[in-house]
């Protein structure tokens, strides 16, 4: 059964879109099949991913809205995953989704349509707790928590987390925690050890081994349209994502067994 897993995180600037493309492009190299999809308003998974945000016809938006099927908007990228590209259109999915009965199952109900062939559906919400991330969390089994180790991080992930049990125990009782991913990371900055211990107490084993180190190549990569497992696959960065693919794979072939 194919995993659906959200990444997401209110707070901005933490890593959300690094890690989808990243992630998806990743798990792709490892041999899964994998759709990455778009939720953000901005486009930066999509441009990251090497698809042009400016010239889509149709995005997203139209998939959410019932106009066209998955495979109309639906594109392959370099990497190895297709993906469901978005743009600043998807801002009116906002209001349109709220004028709809069961707005919060628009995207659960519409992956469950046809048959899907994907390993893995990876979903980049938007920074913030609004209609499209909710809807994201009804459709998932799971939701990947990027963060960086500072103080006001620990603060915005108790609302997160709040988010995430209220649905799952009013609309998606199949939702649960993925894992808790340490983005950005300094071990020279002792806040950042100080919270990343925090993490590992309170959270034990959701918190992947795995840590994102700041990275320029990593930075570097979504200005040239490719995951950074592709601009330079030896970097600390793509070693990184490499490491959480191989490490969530490994999670999921437990849970299976």
């Amino acid at each position: 059964m194919h995993k659906i897993i959200a990444v997401a995180n209110q707070k901005g600037g933490v890593g959300k879109t690094t890690t989808s493309v990243n992630l998806s492009a990743a798990l792709a190299g490892l041999g899964p099949s994998v759709l990455l999809i778009d939720l953000d308003p901005q486009g930066n998974a999509t441009m990251g991913s090497g698809v042009d945000k400016y010239g889509l016809n149709p995005s997203i938006y139209e998939w959410l809205m019932g106009e066209v099927g998955l495979d109309e908007v639906r594109r392959s990228t370099v990497a190895g995953y297709d993906l469901l590209p978005a743009n600043i259109d998807l801002t009116a999915a906002e209001v349109g989704l709220m004028q709809r009965e069961r707005r919060e199952f628009v995207i659960a109900e519409a992956l469950s349509q046809q048959p899907l062939r994907y390993d893995y559906i990876i979903i980049d919400c938007p920074p913030s707790l609004n209609i499209l991330t909710v809807n994201a969390l009804v459709a998932s089994t799971g939701v990947l928590v990027p963060m960086q180790c500072e103080y006001y991080a620990l603060e915005g992930l108790s609302a997160l987390l709040d988010t995430v049990e209220g649905i799952r125990v009013n609309a998606n009782p199949k939702l649960q925690i993925e894992g808790l991913l340490r983005t950005m990371y300094d071990a020279r900055n002792s806040l950042s050890r100080d919270v990343s211990r925090q993490l590992i107490q309170y959270f034990g084993d959701k918190v992947y081994r795995t840590v994102v180190p700041r990275n320029v190549r990593l930075a570097e990569a979504p200005s040239h349209g490719l995951p950074v497992t592709m601009y330079d696959r030896g970097s600390r960065g793509s070693l990184a994502y490499q490491a959480l693919a191989s490490e969530m794979r490994k999670r999921h072939a437990v849970t299976v067994q």
